[in-house]
Parts: C-alpha cells; structure tokens; sequence
C-alpha cells in the first residue's frame, strides 16, 4: 500500500498552518503525502488586508511564498483553482491557471486523494444589492486589497489643491461595520496623515470625510456592547461619521442610497458587509447551507463523505449548544489542532475527536491610535475589557501567534527583529 496523500485546498491561514503542521509531522517522515492547492502564489494574513488597502503594510515584505514555504515544511504546493470533486474516484480537478491576457500557464490537472480538506474561507456578501459588485471594492484578497490603495492613492491625488487654495473634500464610504470597516475607518485617517506628511498630497484628515454605514442596530453586532460603544466613541473622536440601524439599498458609481431616504455622495466605496462561503461550494452534491457554509460533524468531518473534512469560513461545525462555530480567525485557528489531530486519526483507524470552541475575546485595531478588546477569562463566561497599549500589544500577538504556527518560534523571533528594524529604515506607509 502506498503513502497516504492529505490535499488541503484553501492557503489561507487555517490550510496553511494545517500543512505546515501536517509536512512537518507527516510529511518529512514520508509517512503521508501532504499537498497545498491554492489558486495564488503567495500568502498573506487575511486580517491584515484593510492594511494593505491603505499602505501602512506593504504586502511584498510580508507575504509569504507558498513554494519556497513548502520545501522548507515537509509538503508540496499546487497552484490552481478547483473546479470539480469526484469522491467517488477521490480525485480533484484544476482549473488552467492563465495570465491577465488569457494565455495559459498551468494546464487544467486531476489530483487524487485520500483525505480531502477544505479551507477556502469566505468572500464579501453583498446580499443581491444592486451596483455593488461595479461600483465598490471588496477585500477579500491581497489583489482587491491593491486595487483599493492603488484607487485611494489616485483620489487623493486628484482632491489635492495648493494649499493656498480651500481644499476640496474626499469623501470614503464604507458599508459594513464589522472588524474590517472599522479597522479600515480608522486606517484611512492614519493614511491621510501619513500622506500629507510625506508631501504626497496637501489634503489632511480635515479635509477627509469617512462614512461607516451598519444595517444592524450597532457597529461590531458579532462583538459585546462594551467594545461596540467604545470602539464608536474613537471612531467618532477621528470625524468618522456612523451610521447605525441603516440599510443600504443600491449603490451608484459615486453614491450610497440608503433604505431611510439618504444619499451620501462618495469618491471611493467599500463593501465589508458581510461574508459568505464561495458558491462552488454549493455545487459539490454535499450539504450547504444557504450561505454555501459545507455542513460538517463536530469532528469536521463532512455530514456525507468520511474521506472530506473542512474547517474555518467554509465550514458550518455545530456546537453541544444547538449554535454553529461563529466564523472568526481565532476559531480558524482552533480547528486547525483538532483536525490534524483527526486526520492522524482517521489515517490510524482511530475515533475521531469533536471540536469544541472556545470564545479567547476580541480585539479591534484602531490604526495606530488605539486599541479595544476584551480577553475572556478562561472557562468563565467572564471578560476583562482592555484597551490602550495593552490592547495594541495583545492585537499584535495575533499575527504573532500565525507567524510562528508557520515559521517555528525561532524564525517568528528573527522577523520581530527584522521588522523593528524596518520600521527605523523604511516608510511607514507604501507609497508606490
């Protein structure tokens, strides 16, 4: 009988921290074949995005690359998209990978399996709502994450005047206010200063006009009501206008119209109301729900096929409680050690264990401002609210704890050295 081949699909942080943990436990001992399929070359942080929307990160110097990541971690990477499963022969198809002019070059390619793992996150819901998909930008990707930035870069040059002159108003409208357009608010007040003190553009915060429009009754309605009111107040104290309990109806090539009647005029749009499962997920012959999230056992093995597993934004895992995993990095996080233990198990014959999660607090980044969370306090359904540099620190432990579930402790240790030298020698914003 030959090694055993795991195929994780989906090189986000829950599938790449699976297969690093996975080659270097499994693979480097030829005790199963540990494969990586993404449709990009590269990685990076999926949180970190409104970041890189805005240039405060540059995603060239923390990307990581998955081939050269891979031969150093004990697996092998495919590049592609999925296009079609059969789990009856237990093979996977690849779409061709093209260039932007549609030439081609990857052809399309079937990859068998024995253990299939899904972990293809989510991508922004826009809810069917009309002149969304033309008129705004998403971030669900360092790519969507570019063009913003490159877009931002081009508005404020355009609304820049001599400063002899009154300055026009630039005028951001963001539709959605959970951790993405929140920390993105505030980002872009940051990057408006940075702008102006690196003589790109003469236009300063005062003269940026930020809107942050929530259907729910509060912004960050998946977070407590504590962190929700002081996460609002910062944001007010920077000029963000916030709309609460309001509904946006359609959206024009530089208007938001909302459900009560208002029209905000706009230069840049962003829709981060929202997230769904992508939808091929849905054509796979297996159990979704209606937001395409694969239906999956507490162990996350798939309800109908035993050789299937998912994890993370893609996968609806009940809980003993009657609720679902809510869908959030650190939950990602969690599955991770729960499946690599069960996919051990499944390939020894051994009973799988169920995922439990555990609710670690939530942290929102307000740029470089400030910082609100709340820590939970072990099994207790008790929270400690933190704010300030204790916050700032524990949210940069975040990406901290990613680094080093990929990197090893030594590595993560080298790159917190190379990036506070970086910040001495480099601009705190990209500007190219």
């Amino acid at each position: 009988m030959g090694v055993p081949r795991i195929v994780v699909v989906g090189g986000g942080a829950s599938g790449l921290e699976l297969v690093t943990r996975l080659g270097r436990k499994l693979g480097r001992r030829k005790r199963a074949e540990i494969v990586l399929v993404d449709r990009n070359a590269t990685h990076i942080w999926k949180p970190l995005l409104h970041e890189v929307a805005t240039g405060a990160l540059d995603s060239g110097l923390d990307e990581i690359s998955y081939p050269g990541h891979s031969g150093a971690h004990g697996y092998r990477f495919q590049r592609g998209t999925l296009c079609d499963i059969d789990r009856e022969a237990r093979t996977l198809t690849l779409a061709p990978v093209l260039e932007d002019d549609g030439s081609e070059i990857l052809p399309s390619r079937t990859l068998g399996y024995d253990l299939l793992v899904l972990a293809v996150g989510s991508v922004s819901n826009d809810f069917g709502t009309p002149g969304v998909g033309e008129h705004c930008h998403f971030l669900d990707s360092p790519q969507q994450a570019e063009a913003f930035r490159r877009d931002m870069l081009n508005t404020f040059l355009r609304h820049s005047t001599p400063s002899s002159e009154r300055h026009a108003r630039m005028v951001v409208g963001i539709v959605g206010a959970g951790a993405t357009g929140v920390e993105l608010a505030a980002e872009l007040h940051e990057a408006s200063r940075m702008l102006q003190s690196y003589g790109v553009t003469d236009l300063d915060s005062d003269h940026l006009e930020v809107h942050l429009i929530e259907a729910a009754p509060r912004i960050l309605p998946a977070l407590p009501e504590r962190i929700s009111q002081a996460v609002q107040r910062e944001l007010e104290g920077l000029g963000v206008h916030v709309h609460a309990d309001t509904r946006v109806t359609r959206v024009e090539a530089n208007a938001i119209h909302t459900a009560d009647g208002e029209h905000i005029d706009t230069d840049l749009g962003v829709w981060a109301a929202g997230i769904k499962a992508p939808s091929f997920l849905s054509e796979l012959g297996l159990p979704t729900e209606r937001n395409h999230r694969l239906k999956v056992q507490a162990t996350l093995q798939s309800t109908e096929d035993p050789h299937l597993f998912a994890l993370g934004d893609c996968a609806s895992c009940p809980q003993t409680d009657d609720s679902t995993v809510p869908p959030r990095a650190q939950a990602a996080h969690q599955q991770v050690a729960t499946l690599y233990r069960n996919l051990r198990a499944q390939l020894e014959g051994k009973p799988l264990k169920p995922f439990v999660y555990r609710d670690r607090g939530s942290l929102i980044s307000l740029a470089h401002f400030d910082a609100v969370g709340s820590l939970m306090r072990g099994a207790s359904a008790r929270s400690l609210f933190i704010e300030g540099h204790l916050a700032k620190f524990f949210y940069a432990s975040l990406y901290r704890m990613h680094q080093r579930a990929i990197h090893g402790t030594l590595k993560t240790g080298l790159i917190v050295v190379v990036d506070g030298i970086n910040r001495f020698l480099k601009p705190r914003m990209k500007l190219h």
